[in-house]
């Protein structure tokens, strides 16, 4: 039913660019928040950024790197990444729930979320 698919990610150099793809089934975007996580080993599941179709979208402000955006005709999110560096490497996830990106971060438990996808920087 409801269904999250990642893809974009691989190995690269400090330095360069990754444009990440998450596609959604199942619902309809217009109605849900939908957001970008990571988790690198040995370190907490971290939130990078989240769109939704009202107010209170979510950015962290280390990660003025990365660019969030969602095309709900065509059901799904990107995150472009620039300037990459080391310590991004991580599983990138991304997970939807319906309201606002308040509660995706405060209830991630309750929302549905894709395989991720494996970003490896390095030289």
């Amino acid at each position: 039913q409801l269904q999250l698919v990642e893809s974009g990610g691989g190995l690269v150099q400090p330095g360069g660019s990754l444009r990440l793809s998450c596609t959604a089934s199942g619902f309809a975007l217009d109605a849900y928040a939908m957001g970008w996580f990571r988790q690198a080993p040995g370190k907490d599941r971290e939130e990078i950024s989240c769109v939704s179709s009202g107010t209170g979208n979510y950015t962290n402000s280390m990660k003025g790197r990365f660019t969030i955006s969602r095309d709900n005709t065509k059901n799904t999110l990107w995150l472009q990444m620039n300037s990459l560096k080391p310590e991004d490497t991580a599983v990138y996830y991304c997970a939807a729930i319906r309201g606002a990106c308040r509660e995706l971060i405060l209830f991630q438990n309750f929302g549905s979320w894709g395989q991720g996808t494996q970003v490896t920087v390095s030289s």
